[in-house]
């Protein structure tokens, strides 16, 4: 029997994408979402005339030179946009007050770090020449098309294409970051060197840092304008317009399943929908422990969701972010800065992983989401959730009435442990940034504090990780390989297929290619030609280089308290 309908579980960017997908080939589809907005992790939310943009601080794909653009503009998601991106990508601060710029550029990289350390000129060198060779090593990556369905022809085609970059890859993917970085003679580029990626990832090879730097150096890796939520919405849109619905306030409860065939979902509101086609792009481990209730896990699919993901280091952590509105314009306040900590500046942050704080003044990513002469500064660190459990005494989900309609992201009760927590999380942020920048903390107008549990609530993310499984470890290199072996389904489950960052790794570009790619995989088992085309519906996006400048350069600082002003 021909295939003609699809329910997609959940409107994140992989379940979007999804379903663009399928309406583009032809398939009847339909998303159902818990939260009443699209974008999952890849939100914002307002408070008063600020809206706080929790999730893109740059985009891989961007920018035209690589297969994750075309897989944007197919989804309509940058058309007639303005791209912004910085000379520097991120900027590592050590305790000694001394910085390390990250300019993308290998040249003006290589400048740098010479004038820091001459000592490490040879592996200074060394790096730098690997990122020239990345960048155009990114022209071959495949995105389009998963390894699994190429046919022999495509993949002497694609190893073919890497062969002038072979021992780049090979070296910077079998080489620990923690490893490479422990060569240097200077200290401050030696610990610096782990925090290029704002966090420091300890599994990281050197791999992944490439990866990120090329592509920003290509201006490939930009922000969009709009921010995330405004990414989002475009990709919705353009599902729409394809002739895709979209069901909101719409929890799933369980996949139904008859003679090992998913046929459809069952609501929390008792009601049944059907389909031939069913794709959850939820959290994994609620899809296959509560949609699925563990019936179709293989030896290796429980071993990986019963144990592995239990082990340190499996699934990325969640974030602690704090969000301040200011009522003025900071000059000196750089797109992006990551702080390291002493531990004493550490021991208030609640759950921290690594002594450090990422900083950004998000009004020079998005100025269109603060009023003019204002500024939003994002403060973030990778968290564990436990800690915030211990202090958690309610329920980390509810789902409540509110205007006739029932809702499931709500805010719950913690309890006042929790809320002491969150204010100790947030006076030592503020104090940090206040030793930095003084007198900032006087012009608070409006805040807002999330942890792990937060992104919980709204996403149902497991330990309220943002982007599921860790490359590069067992957990997602297990994944792949079960990928490869079985197709983005379960063995023994017919019609069922899973997409977003759960059935891949990595962030916003994977999820939305896990979308295309889990529809390729469903016309191919149907024997269909698949099809994407670009959307027409807006001219490209433009592009446009912010300088970073040094701060010797910038209007002296004058930060010291305004008249009426104090944190809010």
């Amino acid at each position: 029997m021909s295939r003609k309908t699809m329910i997609v579980i959940g409107a994140g960017l992989g379940g979007l994408s999804t379903g663009c997908y399928a309406q583009m080939n032809g398939y009847d589809s339909r998303i159902f979402e818990m939260h009443e907005i699209p974008g999952g992790c890849c939100t914002a939310w307002d408070r008063g005339d600020f809206w706080f943009d929790c999730c893109i601080s740059w985009l891989l794909g961007s920018g035209p030179g690589n297969e994750m653009h075309q897989i944007w503009l197919e989804l309509g998601a940058l058309q007639g946009k303005e791209i912004r991106h910085f000379d520097v990508f991120n900027i590592v601060r050590g305790r000694d007050g001394r910085e390390v710029h990250f300019y993308s550029d290998p040249d003006r990289l290589e400048a740098h770090l010479l004038e820091i350390s001459p000592a490490d000129a040879k592996l200074i060198r060394d790096f730098c020449g690997g990122l020239r060779k990345f960048r155009k090593a990114l022209a071959v990556y495949p995105f389009l098309k998963p390894v699994g369905i190429m046919g022999t022809l495509e993949r002497i085609r694609m190893l073919a294409g890497f062969l002038p970059y072979f021992n780049v890859v090979r070296k910077s993917i079998s080489t620990l970051m923690t490893d490479y970085s422990a060569r240097f003679e200077e200290p401050l580029l030696r610990e610096a060197f782990n925090y290029v990626l704002y966090e420091k990832h300890a599994n990281f090879p050197v791999l992944p840092i490439y990866f990120q730097l090329a592509s920003h150096a290509n201006l490939s890796a930009g922000v969009p304008e709009g921010g995330s939520l405004g990414l989002a919405k475009s990709i919705e849109e353009r599902y729409r317009r394809l002739g895709g619905e979209v069901t909101y306030n719409a929890k799933v409860q369980r996949i139904l399943v008859e003679d090992d065939t998913a046929v459809g979902v069952l609501l929390d509101d008792g009601t049944e929908h059907y389909a031939d086609i069913v794709v959850s792009a939820a959290d994994g481990p609620t899809t296959m422990t509560k949609f699925l209730d563990d019936k179709y896990l293989t030896d290796e699919y429980r071993k990986l969701y019963t144990e592995t993901i239990h082990e340190p280091g499996m699934v990325f952590p969640g974030y602690v972010c704090l969000f301040l509105a200011l009522d003025r314009p900071v000059p000196d306040g750089d797109p992006c800065t990551t702080h390291l900590l002493t531990e004493e500046e550490a021991r208030d942050l609640v759950g921290i992983k690594h002594p450090s704080i990422n900083v950004q003044f998000r009004s020079t990513h998005y100025p269109e989401l603060s009023p003019e002469g204002t500024t939003i500064v994002y403060m973030t660190y990778f968290a564990d959730i436990a800690p915030w459990r211990e202090v958690d005494e309610g329920p980390e989900q509810v789902t409540r009435v509110r205007a006739g309609e029932k809702l499931h992201t709500l805010p719950v009760r913690h309890g006042k442990q929790y809320y002491a927590a969150k204010r100790k999380a947030r006076l030592a942020l503020m104090d940090i940034l206040e030793k930095r920048h003084p007198g900032i903390t006087a012009s608070v107008v409006a805040r807002d504090v999330s942890t792990p549990l937060t992104q919980v609530r709204y996403t149902g993310n497991y330990n309220g990780t943002v982007l599921g499984w860790q490359p590069f470890v067992d957990s997602g290199e297990t994944l792949e390989e079960l990928v490869k072996k079985y197709g983005p389904g379960l063995p023994g489950l017919r019609n069922f297929y899973q997409s977003g960052v759960w059935a891949t790794t990595g962030g916003l570009i994977r999820a939305a290619t896990a979308g295309r790619q889990v529809v390729q995989f469903i016309c191919k088992d149907d024997n269909k030609e698949f099809d994407a085309h670009v959307d027409d519906h807006g001219p490209p996006p433009t592009h446009r280089v912010i300088a970073v400048r040094p701060q010797h350069e910038r209007t002296p600082r004058n930060l010291v308290s305004l008249a009426g002003g104090g944190a809010s």
